[in-house]
């Protein structure tokens, strides 16, 4: 996680990344050894810009003059300039209206980014391109899957717990595809001639893309798919497919052992990466739907992530799920006696 300066916040809260308009048909990306657009490099999505469009704009797109004040109103710079994010550990960092909210920590641990994103010139609410509504066209089932919440997981056993909870993997930022969220939006490219490794600031997973290959076979699931790479001219096109049925149960693209997902990766200026994605996954959702974003370059390197949730939070809730089941036996034989 990259901690960011309340005072930093504010001097870039209303820097606005001009996109290379013309840039992106005249641009030139310096080449890797093997003769393809280098990529390699750090990069980040960080952004106010979420998947799906928020209710609270009427477009995927701002007006020029809508940018200020959607900036200045967005919940999450709200929050990082009005909650706890100045505290220290003398005044107490884990304490405060941030937890009194529900939440698992304040905004002093947050980084989510301080501007929308902006691509191909235009200001975007929201990353999803098709549907013209920005929002994630769900079956029935794909429903389910985003409103069950905790419901649908349960606290009764370890293997219940979905796989971020027990540190093994995550959607979002690990991707396919890879979404922006509250922190840890840093990737790290390594390119070979027949490999393409991105180091995943959130879990510190590796995604490795192998260049020129056929899919694994339909029985080998795996936690992040099975991706698959090719060069179409200057654009890294990657094909992933083959997850197992647990990534039913990441946010927030859930996506069946039906689902493929196709990438593609351009270097559209010196500072960039233009990101595209295609979900095909007739299980969760009703119609093919694609999004696109900026990757852009960030100085220094990816922080190690070593997720601990997994070997403490587990203790205590499932401690909590016998509490519960010895209450509600309490409550039964009570029941019974009169």
């Amino acid at each position: 996680m990259k901690l960011l300066n309340a005072g930093a916040c504010a001097a870039v809260m209303f820097a606005v990344h001009v996109g290379p308009a013309g840039a992106q048909t005249t641009y030139v990306a310096p080449k890797a050894a093997d003769g393809h657009p280098d990529l390699q490099g750090t990069w980040t999505n960080a952004s106010i810009t979420t998947l799906e469009r928020a209710d609270r704009y009427k477009s995927t797109v701002l007006k020029p003059e809508e940018v200020e004040k959607a900036t200045l109103d967005h919940p999450q710079l709200v929050r990082m300039r009005t909650e706890d994010i100045a505290n220290t550990p003398a005044t107490g960092l884990l304490t405060g209206k941030d937890l009194l909210a529900g939440r698992g920590y304040n905004a002093f641990w947050i980084d989510p980014g301080t501007r929308f994103g902006v691509v191909k010139g235009e200001t975007r609410t929201a990353w999803i391109t098709d549907p013209p509504s920005g929002k994630i066209p769900y079956s029935d089932a794909g429903k389910k899957l985003a409103h069950a919440g905790e419901a649908k997981l349960g606290y009764s056993d370890p293997e219940s717990r979905p796989l971020p909870d027990r540190c093994l993997a995550t959607g979002g930022r690990t991707g396919p595809p890879m979404i922006n969220g509250l922190y840890n939006n840093h990737y790290q490219i390594v390119q070979t001639p027949t490999h393409v490794m991105i180091d995943v600031e959130m879990m510190h997973d590796a995604r490795i893309i192998r260049l020129g290959e056929d899919h694994k076979p339909d029985a080998v699931k795996q936690w992040l798919g099975d991706s698959v790479g090719h060069w179409d001219g200057d654009t890294l096109v990657v094909v992933t497919k083959g997850w197992n049925r647990w990534h039913g149960d990441y946010e927030p693209v859930y996506l069946s052992e039906k689902a493929t997902v196709t990438e593609r990766f351009t270097r559209t200026g010196p500072d960039e990466i233009t990101y595209t994605f295609d979900i095909d996954d007739p299980i969760f959702y009703t119609q093919p739907w694609k999004g696109e974003m900026l990757f852009t370059t960030s100085n220094g390197g990816v922080y190690e992530y070593a997720c601990h949730e997994g070997n403490y939070a587990l203790h205590g809730i499932l401690q909590g799920a016998r509490i519960a089941d010895a209450k509600a036996a309490a409550k039964t034989v009570a029941a019974q006696k009169k």
